[in-house]
């Protein structure tokens, strides 16, 4: 096979690729996460079952690169401005934007608990970000707080606490989002931050 054709060949698999992942979103934000099957994807893009599964080995691999297609579209909206960092005014935003899109945060939330089981899909995918989303956390909030947060808690200390506010609060609004205010509870739970003059670890 010629470079020029295998090189088509390649640009015509991304671009395929593309289109599942973009059929995907719309089904999950037309019909949550259990009416995301492959063939409710496989028909919105013109495809068989087989060959949704060509690109994507099962559902649960096709879900979690929506995922990760959603982390790369939230992180390039929210730095559009011309920061090169998260900051905690980018989450709030980040909280009242995903009130807006519940089959995505039902797909991740679902996806998260289901994840915890040894030898699932999405295992990889959720140890890797709660990692990378810790370490991001941490540097956010050295910049905005410095060494030390209310209560003399460091900025690592603080990250998994932040990840498990945000993680959940989506869980409660998913399961009764009449109640829930997560912009609201979540600008509450900032207002707790802060430097504080207790250097005590």
């Amino acid at each position: 096979m010629t470079q020029g054709r295998r090189g088509g060949r390649e640009a015509q698999g991304a671009e395929r690729r593309e289109a599942i992942l973009e059929a995907a979103r719309e089904v999950i934000a037309e019909r949550g996460y259990r009416g995301a099957s492959l063939g409710a994807v496989a028909e919105r893009v013109g495809l068989t079952q087989p060959g949704v599964l060509h690109y994507f080995p099962s559902k649960e691999h096709l879900l979690v690169a929506v995922l990760e297609a959603r982390d790369r579209w939230d992180t390039a909206a929210f730095l559009a401005g011309g920061s090169d960092s998260w900051r905690l005014s980018h989450l709030e935003q980040l909280v009242e934007y995903n009130a807006t899109r519940p089959g995505v945060v039902q797909t991740f939330a679902a996806l998260a608990g289901e994840s915890v089981t040894g030898g699932h899909p999405a295992r990889e995918y959720f140890v890797e970000r709660y990692a990378q989303a810790r370490a991001g956390l941490a540097a956010m909030l050295r910049a905005e707080f410095g060494d030390r947060l209310a209560g003399g808690r460091t900025p690592e200390q603080v990250a998994p606490l932040l990840i498990a506010v945000l993680d959940g609060l989506q869980t409660q609004w998913l399961l009764d989002p009449e109640s829930i205010d997560m912009g609201a509870a979540f600008r509450d739970f900032v207002a707790l931050l802060g430097p504080s003059d207790d250097t005590a670890p």
